[in-house]
């Protein structure tokens, strides 16, 4: 791959590039907003010209790059590769790629993941006549495996193949969007508040014979379902194979791209394939309108661990 555009080349463009991104208005505080800075001595640093304020910042300030020293080269080419890589791209790919550390492009990764997380979602998938899919999977073993006691005796929880895997939830809006949930347990109260929340109530609810559904069913316009065990996978147009197809993305995605996953980091893997489902090319999104979208999704989030003795880090 060819990163040729002057964005991937040169600090400065990048830099050019991002604020020309996050400031099409004119340059904006990153630490209260304000639209009144100038430029300091050093290339882009800022100081905002609010009495109360005062503060350097860069465009990198609120974000998830703040406080990296990561170049900014790095970073875009590092959104492309990951925004363009249907079932993504490993830390260690990264590593190869950008020639940085492992470490480096571990913290480079999840940051990007975060960014491409819709965590302010904005209203319910579907609508009057369109056609919402809603089914669950289980990937991978929980790290706190549930006990049950028989006789004064604890035993690990038994079941027919679920029993102590991580269980997601999917929502698909037939030929648009997706939005997928790892959950504690996909039992019937976990399931029917997601959908509440989730679908509007006009929309046709389309699932497979699971018992999760029936119940909360009845409260949109039709709930319709297709009898997987006895062979019918399909009726008409009523199926789950686009919530199918995505969860065969994502499983070939984990086991092939990244083989290990943490249950804690769960959720931002589940962002990632969320995010280039939604921008499909199908969708007319292209790799760079894709990398586009993930950059301007880093504003107004921050990622940090901290260390034993509870201190942050970035």
């Amino acid at each position: 791959m060819k990163f040729d555009a002057p964005h991937f080349r040169s600090e400065t463009e990048a830099r050019r590039w991002i604020e020309a991104l996050r400031w099409p208005s004119g340059r904006a505080c990153g630490k209260c907003g304000s639209l009144d800075s100038y430029e300091t001595k050093k290339p882009g640093r800022y100081r905002c010209a609010q009495k109360e304020c005062r503060k350097d910042f860069t465009v990198m300030t609120g974000t998830v790059m703040e406080a990296s020293h990561i170049k900014l080269t790095v970073w875009l080419m590092a959104y492309y590769l990951m925004a363009s890589s249907k079932k993504g791209v490993s830390a260690h790919q990264l590593h190869r790629s950008l020639d940085v550390t492992y470490k480096t492009a571990w913290f480079l990764a999840h940051r990007i993941r975060l960014a491409m997380s819709t965590s302010g979602l904005t209203g319910p998938l579907g609508g009057e006549g369109q056609i919402v899919e809603a089914d669950e999977t289980y990937f991978g073993k929980v790290e706190n495996p549930r006990f049950e006691t028989t006789r004064g005796k604890a035993y690990l929880k038994r079941g027919s193949g679920v029993a102590n895997k991580r269980a997601i939830l999917a929502l698909v809006e037939r030929g648009g969007s997706v939005r997928t949930f790892h959950v504690a347990e996909a039992n019937r109260e976990t399931v029917e508040k997601i959908l509440r929340d989730n679908v509007h109530p006009l929309s046709r609810l389309h699932t497979d014979e699971s018992r999760l559904y029936p119940r909360v069913g009845a409260e949109f316009a039709t709930h319709e379902s297709v009898k997987h065990s006895g062979g019918e996978y399909a009726r008409g147009d009523v199926h789950v194979n686009s919530a199918e197809g995505y969860f065969g993305v994502f499983k070939k995605g984990m086991r092939g791209v990244y083989q290990h996953c943490s249950e804690k980091h769960l959720h931002r893997y589940l962002s990632e394939f969320d995010f280039r489902h939604n921008t499909r090319t199908k969708l007319g999104f292209t790799d760079a309108m894709r990398a586009k979208l993930a950059v301007q999704g880093a504003e107004g989030k921050r990622l940090t661990y901290r260390r034993t003795d509870g201190t942050a880090v970035a």
